[in-house]
């Protein structure tokens, strides 16, 4: 908890200044930025499969230790940037690193925790990484507030420190006997990417995530425009709400956690996304009110709706998608998941702005009934699923090793013996 701490600081002191630092020491137009970094974002992304891979061949630690370093090598060298190309450079090695990190610590929390434990271990990720993210916002606008050149210099430096501290944090965690044979294992055989392409329930619950993903990505790209140019409400009010959003998170995520561990996964996560619903429903209506007092209630209860549902669905999904998720290829397994976050983020932008465009009410009516489609197709999914990743306190399948070189976890046969005589070859005798 202690590494996601330092890691989210660091990414929030960075990350409301990413555009702008390099704007200011490249001199280079502000759109030709954001193209480079849009660029270099996309071209990291490809390596997603790679880092699948990896976490199966290496394991999950050192794949999260290698990304925090490859970060943190990317933001030393960030004050020597002079140029696009040099530019592009440093932002595609971060961006393998970023791309790195969210199926390597699903992973990685998924080895060392089981049962609810790994339910309010992903709750304390999500809630500590928004802290953080808060508290490097807070302090990046104090070192810019000095008003000097070098204060972006020192920001970069500090981000970089913290990922080397939270790599060193995370080399010290010890993992389970069932987790430490993955790293440095021979590949399994059949392991491949098909293999995670014929698991027809873990890639239902792949598809599913998406119109959920779509959803989760209004507060930063919908919202904002939404209240500013369609509901005609002050900009400041945009700032507000997602502080709202950010300091529930963070204060919120664990103990509701804990509370939806006594119920089936699937069924938080498919109410979690009935709420989101909900809230899409609540923003729609908001065209309708005039502007004032009743328009700006609405505003929050909105948002708060919203919050609630990313409460109930954020960290249970975490854990019933890694619980899903075989040992032997959990890393491939969850790469692939992850797919459903970065297609959606990638493309939500140009999405829902051609939708707010068309039509405001017709995007908020659209992103409730995705959603609604996610909620009930979670439901329908349920029976196909594993029982220890659908309930948590469920008892997760007992290890077994198979001396012919069976992937490890799997279901290994006892032995059969004769008519008459036990597996240990004695003669059973009937009295």
């Amino acid at each position: 908890m202690l590494g996601m701490v330092v890691d989210a600081t660091g990414s929030g002191m960075f990350l409301p200044l990413s555009l702008l630092y390099f704007h200011h020491v490249t001199d280079l137009p502000l759109t030709r930025v954001g193209t480079i970094m849009t660029a270099a974002a996309v071209l990291a992304l490809l390596s997603n499969p790679a880092a699948g891979v990896l976490i199966d061949r290496f394991g999950a630690r050192a794949v999260l230790v290698g990304g925090y370093l490859l970060r943190a090598v990317g933001f030393c060298a960030y004050p020597l940037v002079d140029g696009g190309y040099a530019m592009f450079g440093v932002l595609l090695l971060v961006g393998l690193g970023d791309v790195s990190f969210p199926p390597a610590v699903q992973s990685f929390v998924a080895e060392i925790a089981r049962g609810t434990e790994r339910d309010t271990l992903l709750a304390a990720q999500r809630s500590l990484r928004n802290a953080g993210l808060g508290v490097g916002g807070l302090v990046a606008s104090g070192l810019l507030a000095l008003g000097s050149d070098s204060a972006y210099t020192v920001i970069v430096l500090v981000v970089s420190a913290g990922y080397v501290s939270a790599a060193l944090l995370i080399r010290t965690i010890g993992t389970g006997s069932g987790a430490a044979s993955a790293a440095g294992r021979p590949p399994v055989p059949g392991s491949g990417f098909r293999t995670v392409m014929r698991n027809r329930p873990f890639m239902g619950l792949t598809a599913l995530n998406v119109p959920t993903a779509f959803g989760y990505m209004v507060l930063s790209v919908s919202l904002p425009v939404y209240i500013t140019r369609e509901l005609d409400a002050s900009h400041s009010l945009v700032g507000v709400l997602y502080a709202v959003n950010t300091v529930c998170i963070a204060l919120l995520q664990i103990p509701v956690t804990r509370f939806l561990v006594r119920y089936r996964r699937t069924r938080a996560v498919a109410l979690g996304a009935v709420v989101f619903a909900g809230s899409f429903g609540g923003f729609a209506l908001l065209g309708v009110l005039s502007n004032g007092t009743t328009l700006i209630v609405g505003v929050f209860v909105a948002t708060a709706a919203f919050t609630a549902g990313e409460l109930m669905h954020g960290a249970t999904a975490s854990a019933l998608v890694a619980q899903a998720a075989p040992e032997a290829t959990r890393g491939r397994h969850m790469a692939v998941y992850q797919l459903s976050w970065a297609v959606p983020i990638a493309l939500a932008p140009a999405v829902l702005t051609a939708l707010l465009t068309l039509s405001p009410t017709g995007m908020w009516l659209l992103l409730a009934a995705g959603v609604t489609v996610s909620a009930v197709g979670m439901v329908r999914l349920e029976p196909r699923l594993p029982a220890h990743a659908v309930r948590p306190d469920a008892p997760a399948p007992a290890r077994t090793a198979d001396p012919a070189g069976a992937p490890a976890g799997s279901a290994v046969p006892a032995p059969t013996a004769p008519p008459g005589r036990s597996a240990g070859g004695k003669r059973r005798v009937r009295v």
